[in-house]
């Protein structure tokens, strides 16, 4: 990954939701985030670049990843929103096929349809609260992870992954106006190799986006 994709997103960074989310330098994730940076900047494959280095825990490979796609997409997203309302895209959805109910502990008990925009709202503040909450993202190297570690970043990750479907969907014809498309595919890539290598995210879930993902990844390179 050049250093493009991140001048590209840094120029919208304005519109972004919330302010991006930082590691506490010298800790053992910022150490793993400086690290995926290095690999990503000198041009190492996407499928290496994702590898757990050598004695390094998963979970903290996880949990670094987690937070960098949360930035990343929060910044893609910033890029089109201006474009994504309530009257442009009254549901969450990817094409006629895809539909996405959001559903939380607090106010939506039940699946609720919403448009695209709250609906996303709402994501990026769920994921904000869990990666804030010590509990389940704990900072401190000697409290352990929680038995549900993986399940959450799994959930968290599948419901990014909703927003790149919304987004390649139903607001591509922008990326290509603003110069993303490149930039967002590349974005895309990294995502893809990084949930499909620590099977976060399903296959089910991935076949919204399953004729993009067959453009830009080769056959004997992706995962079924």
């Amino acid at each position: 990954m050049s250093f493009a994709l991140f001048d590209f997103l840094n120029a919208y960074k304005d519109r972004t939701f919330r302010p991006k989310k930082r590691f506490v330098p010298g800790s053992v994730r910022y150490k793993l985030h400086k690290y995926a940076q290095a690999s990503l900047h000198s041009g190492l494959d996407f499928r290496d670049a994702v590898q757990l280095p050598p004695n390094e825990d998963v979970n903290d490979w996880i949990a670094v990843h987690v937070v960098d796609f949360f930035n990343r997409i929060n910044l893609l997203y910033g890029t089109i929103s201006e474009y994504c309302n309530e009257k442009t895209c009254p549901f969450m959805s990817g094409g006629q096929k895809y539909e996405y109910l959001w559903q939380d502990d607090d106010n939506y008990k039940k699946p609720t349809r919403l448009p695209a925009p709250v609906y996303i709202s709402l994501l990026m503040d769920w994921i904000e609260d869990k990666i804030n909450d010590q509990n389940s993202f704990p900072v401190d190297p000697s409290v352990p992870f929680p038995s549900n570690f993986r399940k959450l970043c799994s959930k968290i990750l599948t419901r990014l992954f909703r927003v790149f479907v919304h987004v390649y969907i139903h607001h591509f014809e922008r990326l290509i106006q603003i110069g993303g498309e490149a930039h967002v595919n590349t974005c895309y890539k990294h995502f893809y190799y990084f949930v499909t290598e620590y099977r976060l995210v399903s296959q089910k879930e991935l076949d919204a986006l399953k004729d993009l993902t067959r453009k830009l990844i080769p056959l004997k390179s992706g995962k079924d």
